[in-house]
């Protein structure tokens, strides 16, 4: 299977990041290291633990999405105004390097965030100060894997895209030459 973004990567944008930041050393390049898929379930806590439906669905989902199992992610601290005490199963997260990240990253940039309803790009203002990129998804139902008739629950997710030596300046740039629908200007 041949990795289109990364190969387009190593090809264009890498040479081009170079010119523009004056990278001597390929080893201080900005790197995609891994992408993170977060799904919370606090609000759907019955009692102390997450109805046994929505949390089956809620990883079903995620495989597919990802194709990798999630892991169930304890709560920390307890918070008597979302009903959660320390302990309790309430997120789902699932973490992508190698292959697989480039393969969700291209499902995403070409397949799944077109379909968003009424989409204007996504914010360039969601860079922290390493470089790293997150943003939500409202639905799960964008990416063609999940057949939403069958779906009983309907959950977004958090999308964190992690960099190395990397800083948003760095990020947003590799991330515009690899295809990432950022706002227009105009908008």
């Amino acid at each position: 299977m041949t990795l289109r973004l990364k190969e387009k990567f190593d090809s264009t944008v890498a040479p081009k990041l170079d010119e523009q930041f004056g990278i001597g050393n390929r080893l201080a390049r900005p790197k995609l290291e891994k992408i993170i898929i977060n799904v919370g379930m606090g609000k759907e806590l019955d009692g102390t633990k997450v109805k046994a439906n929505v949390r089956d669905q809620v990883l079903a989902d995620i495989t597919a999405i990802a194709g990798q199992k999630p892991v169930m992610i304890k709560a920390r601290k307890s918070v008597s105004n979302f009903k959660v005490r320390e302990g309790y199963m309430t997120h789902a997260m699932v973490t992508l390097r190698g292959e697989k990240m480039w393969e969700f990253l291209d499902r995403l940039i070409s397949i799944a965030i077109p379909r968003v309803k009424d989409f204007r790009g996504l914010s360039e203002k969601s860079f922290d100060p390493a470089g790293n990129y997150s943003f939500g998804i409202r639905a799960q139902g964008i990416f063609p894997e999940i057949d939403m008739a069958k779906a009983t629950y309907n959950h977004g997710f958090n999308v964190n895209v992690v960099m190395k030596n990397s800083s948003p300046d760095k990020s947003r740039f590799v991330l515009a030459e690899l295809g990432w629908p950022f706002q227009r200007e105009d908008d």
